[in-house]
């Protein structure tokens, strides 16, 4: 465990001195404040309109940052061929793996905590700005807790992500990855849907198919409760807890996966 966390330590530090994640994380930040702005367009929304954008904001920049980085960190290294020293340090392959995908994680929780800060703090200056006869007809206040769940949640689900994208790269280009990671984020939106084609399809084997796959493509839907959370609607503790047992059931089929294809591959 002590080598795996030396190299998620290493990643996170690469991955603050990338200027990149810094310029993703300033344009969340700034379409937040942003928010504040276009809320003045819509009377009576204003809480609303700021909150739906702000975690539409966190989730999206999250996205880009876990599969962009998520692909590079082993297709980098073969790439400049400084897989050659890694593997030859006292590590394992599997070892290499975690220790590349918990240090992407750690680096995913700060930047969404940054995100999340930046959005209590845009809710903060409205919610003083505005009259109490206001704040008397909103659904939930400003600064409602609910919204840690929401990019908690949103957290979550980009580990998930971070766990695909590391899955392709252990094997494919970092194009390819790119493409297979994005395609099965946008199946895994509307995986949950699948199982109604049960009652429309009459051939058993595409019922069979559809069935499959939806228990096969991660079911990201599970982890958006921004609907719920903007529109003030309670978020159980316990589907967190369920959502957070099934994204941890699933980050282990895909690590298993990434560490059994990373071991076989020849880099001769």
């Amino acid at each position: 465990m002590m080598t795996v966390g030396r190299i998620a330590a290493n990643v996170f530090k690469e991955s603050v001195r990338d200027k990149i994640l810094y310029s993703l994380v300033l344009f969340a930040v700034l379409l937040i404040a942003a928010s504040l702005l276009l809320s003045q367009l819509t009377a009576g929304q204003e809480v609303k309109i700021i909150k739906d954008l702000g975690l539409a904001a966190i989730s999206v920049i999250g996205l880009f940052i876990a599969v962009f980085i998520g692909i590079g960190l082993v297709s980098k290294e073969v790439e400049k061929r400084s897989i050659y020293s890694l593997l030859a340090k006292p590590m394992t392959r599997p070892q290499l793996i975690l220790g590349k995908f918990f240090g992407l994680t750690l680096t995913l929780a700060v930047k969404v905590a940054i995100m999340t800060a930046a959005l209590y703090v845009v809710l903060a200056v409205y919610s003083m700005r505005a009259p109490d006869a206001m704040k008397a007809a909103w659904d939930a206040p400003a600064l409602d807790p609910s919204l840690m769940k929401a990019t908690f949640l949103i957290f979550i689900e980009l580990t998930i992500v971070t766990a695909i994208a590391l899955l392709f790269s252990t094997y494919s280009s970092p194009i390819w990855s790119t493409i297979f990671t994005f395609g099965l984020v946008v199946a895994g939106q509307f995986s949950a849907d699948l199982k109604n084609f049960e009652h429309v399809l009459s051939a058993r084997p595409l019922v069979w198919l559809m069935r499959g796959l939806y228990y096969v493509l991660p079911n990201l839907a599970t982890f958006d409760v921004k609907l719920q959370v903007v529109h003030g609607q309670p978020v159980p503790l316990s589907y967190v807890a369920m959502s957070m047992a099934y994204a941890g059931l699933y980050i282990g089929a895909l690590l298993l996966g990434a560490m059994i294809v990373f071991a076989r591959r020849d880099f001769k």
